[in-house]
């Protein structure tokens, strides 16, 4: 299994970031390698991924959720992906996001990828894109404040 944690700090309110990060068909702008994602219902996404030449496609199911603080999820279809991003208000306009994200890499080229780390540098390329298309809009494209509890 591979893990990866990063962390950045956006100028922008909390509840702007995560209104942002819940608008998951917006991620192909800002994420290397993704390029769709289609949320089906309110906790169940369809991704379209192309890493290293590496096409793939999963669904993922969000395990818990909870506005200006995190988001979890977990592949359903036996990929072995799941994540959680936490929002931290670090003031007024800054925020916090952490990102951490496990997975089990298939093929040769995932396991090289993951072992000179090129997906560390990639989720931190990723942040880096975030932050600069968030803090340039200033405001979020659209926002899902509901909340998942993994307890129901």
């Amino acid at each position: 299994m591979s893990s990866v944690i990063e962390t950045i700090d956006v100028s922008v309110p909390v509840r702007t970031v995560y209104n942002q990060w819940t608008q998951f068909e917006s991620f192909p702008e800002f994420m290397g390698g993704v390029e769709q994602i289609v949320q089906t219902d309110a906790t169940h996404t369809h991704w379209k991924t192309k890493i290293g030449g590496v096409e793939r496609e999963f669904d993922a199911e969000i395990t818990e959720q909870h506005p200006d603080e995190r988001v979890a999820w977990k592949s359903v279809d036996g990929k072995g992906h799941a994540g959680v991003v936490t929002f931290h208000r670090l003031g007024d306009t800054e925020t916090r996001v952490t990102v951490q994200l496990d997975w089990e890499p298939e093929g040769l080229v995932e396991k090289a990828g993951a072992a000179v780390g090129a997906d560390d540098r990639q989720i931190k390329a990723d942040l880096k894109k975030f932050k600069a298309f968030i803090e340039s809009r200033g405001a979020e494209t659209g926002a899902w404040r509901g909340d998942v509890d993994p307890a129901k």
